[in-house]
C-alpha cells in the first residue's frame, strides 16, 4: 500500500532527481509556508534552501522523523533542534564548486582594485593603477574541509602558497590553535569554518591585530565567527583589508557600517547560489534517498568535525 512507504517531503519536484528512488512517498513542501496534515508521517525531510532557523521550527510535530538533510554546508540553523535518535545530514558536495568560485572572484577582485573601476566606469573615469597580484601571496585557510580543499585547487594555479588549517591538526593541515603564529605570516585569511561554540568570535580584535599590515581576510563561512565591531576598527585603521559574503545580521540594515567601511568587499551571502548548486543538490539528494530506501548507511552524516 502507498501509505507503508515512508513519506519524503523534498523543497523541490521529485521529477528534478530524474527518476526518483522507488519505494518512497514523496511530497513537495516548505514547511516555513505552509505544514500539510501528514507532517506527523515524514520519516526524511529534506529542508529547503535557505539558512534562517524557521527551517526547524517544524521538527517537533515530525513525530515519525528518522532523517534530516539539509542543502547548505552549515547546519548550525537547525543543529541544535534535531530531536534524539535522528540522523542529521548536510550538503557536503553542493556547495564547493559555488564557494570557491566566488572566494577566488573575492580575492582577485580586492586585490586587482575591481570595486574601484566600477564605481570608476559609474562615473566615465579612465584612471589607472598598479595593483597587487594574486601570485606569489601565501594564503591561509581557515577550516579546511570539502570547501577548503576546492577553494585550494582553484588558487594553486595562479602560483600561491597554501597553508590548511583545521580544528585539529593531521598529515598537511596545522591546528587552529597554531593561527597565533600563522597569522603574522599570510597575505590571505580565507573563513570556512562551520559555526559552532568553538569558531563563534573566532576573529576578534586580538586575531586582527596578528594579521599582516595591509593582509586580506575573506569570510565566506557565517558571519558570527567575526566579531563584527573588532573588524569595523581594524578595517577604519587601515589595518587589514577584508572581503565578506556574510554578516552577523542578515540581511544587513541598510544603515550598517559594514556598508560604508573602508577596505571592504561585501556580497550579499551568495557564496553557494550559482548554476552549479541545483545539479549537485539534485545528484546528492537523490543518491541519499536511495541509501535511505534500502536501508544503507547515509552519506554526510554530522558529527561536529571540521
Amino acid at each position: 500500500m502507498t501509505a507503508d512507504r515512508p513519506l519524503v517531503w523534498l523543497p523541490f519536484d521529485p521529477a528534478e532527481l530524474g527518476e526518483a528512488p522507488a519505494g518512497l512517498r514523496y511530497e513537495v513542501v516548505d514547511p516555513t509556508r505552509h505544514v500539510p496534515e501528514s507532517v506527523g508521517e515524514v520519516e526524511l525531510y529534506v529542508t529547503p534552501y535557505r539558512m534562517a532557523p524557521e527551517v526547524a521550527d517544524v521538527l517537533p510535530r515530525m513525530t515519525s522523523l528518522r532523517v534530516v538533510q539539509t542543502l547548505s554546508a552549515g547546519v548550525d540553523n537547525v543543529r541544535g533542534r534535531i530531536p534524539a535518535g535522528v540522523t542529521l545530514c548536510n550538503g557536503r558536495g553542493i556547495h564547493e564548486t559555488s564557494t570557491a568560485e566566488l572566494t577566488l572572484a573575492l580575492i582577485l577582485a580586492s586585490l586587482r582594485g575591481l570595486p574601484r573601476f566600477v564605481r570608476q566606469q559609474d562615473r566615465h573615469e579612465w584612471r589607472g593603477g598598479f595593483e597587487e597580484s594574486l601570485a606569489d601571496k601565501r594564503v591561509l585557510i581557515v577550516g579546511y574541509g570539502a570547501v577548503g580543499a576546492a577553494i585550494e585547487a582553484r588558487l594553486l594555479p595562479f602560483e600561491t602558497e597554501v597553508v590548511r588549517v583545521a580544528r585539529t591538526a593531521r598529515d598537511g593541515v596545522q591546528a587552529i590553535a597554531e593561527l597565533p603564529g600563522l597569522l603574522p605570516t599570510a597575505d590571505v585569511v580565507v573563513l570556512v569554518v562551520p559555526l559552532t561554540d568553538e569558531t563563534r568570535g573566532l576573529v576578534d580584535a586580538p586575531f586582527l591585530d596578528r594579521m599582516k599590515q595591509g593582509a586580506l581576510l575573506v569570510n565566506v563561512a557565517r558571519g558570527a565567527v567575526v566579531v563584527t565591531e573588532d573588524l569595523l576598527a581594524a578595517l577604519e585603521a587601515g589595518r587589514i583589508r577584508a572581503a565578506v559574503d556574510v554578516a552577523d545580521t542578515e540581511p544587513l540594515p541598510a544603515d550598517h557600517p559594514l556598508w560604508t567601511a573602508p577596505g571592504l568587499l561585501l556580497s550579499p551571502h551568495v557564496g553557494g547560489a550559482s548554476t552549479a548548486m541545483w545539479p549537485r543538490a539534485y545528484r546528492l539528494v537523490r543518491s541519499q534517498l536511495e541509501r535511505f530506501a534500502a536501508g544503507e548507511p547515509l552519506a554526510n552524516v554530522m558529527t561536529g568535525e571540521y
